[in-house]
């Protein structure tokens, strides 16, 4: 069973003036089908063939390197993508905006944690917010496409927000400018899919 790449859930340009167009579509149509079309090639002829891109991310460091980067480029990117939307951004309600408070001890000290998170990741990466073993919300980051899934992460749990700070997802509008994006991409957080995942994850 190959993996195939699912379409951007609303228009390459659904996401002006926050993310361009060109981004979304070289970011989407060339990155995320690459992650794909390399994770098909690495797990051919191997047991990973015949599991799920779930089963491969959290048993990860039986695999090669290839299956790593690739298997979660694919995964980090599919829930991305669904966590950003058009007509988006504000700020979470119920359950979890609650859950927010009582962790954080608001939406903007998560705001705030979550840009950090992003900003001081060295290199490429991820900032993610996570519901931990204990159903606990938490903010992580992990390097390249490692997420909080893999038995390899740092820190463990189930991914609910996820934040491309590799350069290929915003580097042609602002450049080495990432805490700007950091803060546009607030602006297209679709909170109702983050309060799904979270309801999921718990």
């Amino acid at each position: 069973m190959a993996f195939e790449l699912e379409a951007l859930p609303y228009a390459a340009d659904a996401l002006e003036p926050h993310i361009d167009k060109t981004t979304m579509e070289i970011h989407h149509d060339r990155h995320h089908q690459a992650y794909v079309d390399n994770l098909n090639k690495a797990i051919a002829g191997t047991d990973a063939e015949n599991l799920s891109l779930l089963d491969i991310i959290k048993n990860v460091s039986k695999y090669s390197a290839a299956v790593r980067n690739n298997g979660g480029g694919h995964y980090n990117h599919s829930l991305f993508w669904k966590v950003l939307g058009p007509n988006a951004g504000g700020a979470p309600t119920g359950e979890l905006a609650e859950a927010i408070d009582a962790t954080f001890g608001s939406f903007d000290e998560l705001k705030k944690q979550l840009q950090a998170a992003g900003a001081t990741r060295f290199g490429s990466g991820w900032a993610w917010l996570i519901v931990d073993a204990d159903g606990k919300l938490a903010v992580t980051s992990t390097p390249n496409q490692d997420n909080p899934l893999m038995d390899v992460a740092e820190v463990k749990g189930t991914p609910i927000l996820g934040i491309d700070v590799w350069e290929h997802a915003y580097y042609l509008k602002f450049q080495n400018k990432r805490p700007a994006y950091l803060e546009e991409i607030f602006n297209v957080i679709n909170w109702d899919a983050v309060a799904q995942n979270y309801a999921a994850a718990k």
